[in-house]
């Protein structure tokens, strides 16, 4: 079967930022084959279902899992993912075959107050749904009150805005991608004014995956894979698998408050880690360096740097979902 003579169902969640991320996955496909037929396929997962998660279970998985088994079932065709959320070991039967270029990694600190996280009052108010996130917050300021905050990113800014918050920490990928971040000091979101203060990656080392959009298929589907090829970005890929495979030796989908980013710059990858183990309240923190084909080397020589000064067993935490 020719290319032009293909229909490609792509599999996404309903959120605002899901279907934006779709849209330039479609975008992607129609430039490099302007003959496929592209159609999407909204899929309800169990994380846009429930109210409240047990975050003893563990949030990833949450908004991937549904659209995962849709695949599997040729419901859809290609599943179009954050990479973040997904689980550092997919299904059996699918695989990850390609990635769109990464956006900014950063995190961002939206906020009522100028002066970004320094300036926040003493005891504020800053909200995130993220262990990790709330880990490094309270590194760097320990008297702050961590607020657990569910819901996409509009609703985040709503909750900001009807409670008495002083901030929240979004990804800045997100808010770039919904159009929020036109300016780099502040954003007006439904009549609001928000401060904004893109938080340093030293400190705010992000989530493996973050800023990734990641493209599922199954394992057999030889033709759509020839076609996803097209549009993959090769580098962010390569640097995905890193991260996960770092994340998948860690076993860091649980609650596990861990920062990790691979980035390739003249030829070489660089990798850096960050855990926070219990009842610490600074991070084990390492990096290494190598060539691109050696990633998995790499996650496992990162992991055994930071696994050093303690023992294995404190690195049974619980993960998280941003």
């Amino acid at each position: 079967m020719s290319a032009g003579s293909r229909k490609i169902v792509l599999g996404t969640r309903g959120s605002e930022l899901a279907r934006t991320q779709t849209r330039l996955v479609e975008e992607a496909i129609r430039d490099a084959q302007p003959d496929v037929t592209i159609e999407t396929k909204i899929v309800a997962t169990r994380g846009d279902k429930v109210r409240v998660v047990d975050p003893r279970a563990g949030r990833k998985g949450l908004f991937t899992a549904e659209i995962e088994r849709a695949l599997i079932a040729r419901d859809v065709d290609i599943a179009v993912h954050s990479a973040k959320d997904l689980p550092s070991e997919t299904g059996l039967g699918a695989e990850i075959v390609a990635a769109l270029p990464r956006a900014p990694t950063d995190d961002v600190l939206v906020s009522k107050h100028p002066g970004g996280l320094s300036s926040l009052p003493p005891g504020g108010a800053v909200a995130t749904g993220s262990v990790r996130r709330r880990h490094q917050l309270l590194w760097k300021r320990a008297d702050l009150d961590i607020i657990d905050v569910r819901g996409n990113v509009p609703t985040r800014l709503r909750k900001l805005a009807e409670n008495e918050w002083d901030a929240v920490v979004l990804a800045r990928a997100g808010l770039e991608r919904l159009g929020l971040l036109d300016a780099r000091t502040e954003i007006n979101f439904e009549g609001q004014r928000f401060f904004l203060e893109i938080l340093p990656c030293e400190i705010f080392l992000p989530a493996g995956g973050q800023g990734i959009v990641v493209l599922q298929v199954r394992s057999d589907d030889q033709s759509t894979k020839t076609i996803v090829d097209l549009i993959n970005d090769r580098g962010t890929l390569l640097c995905l698998q890193a991260e996960r495979e770092f994340l998948r030796r860690l076993q860091g989908d649980c609650n596990c408050p861990v920062g990790v980013l691979a980035n390739i710059e003249d030829g070489k990858m660089k990798m850096r880690a960050q855990v926070f183990l219990q009842g610490a309240v600074a991070p084990h923190q390492g990096e290494v360096e190598g060539k691109p084909d050696e990633r998995e080397r790499l996650a496992a020589e990162l992991l055994d740097r930071l696994r050093a000064p303690a023992s294995a067993q404190s690195y049974g935490l619980a993960g998280e979902h941003e």
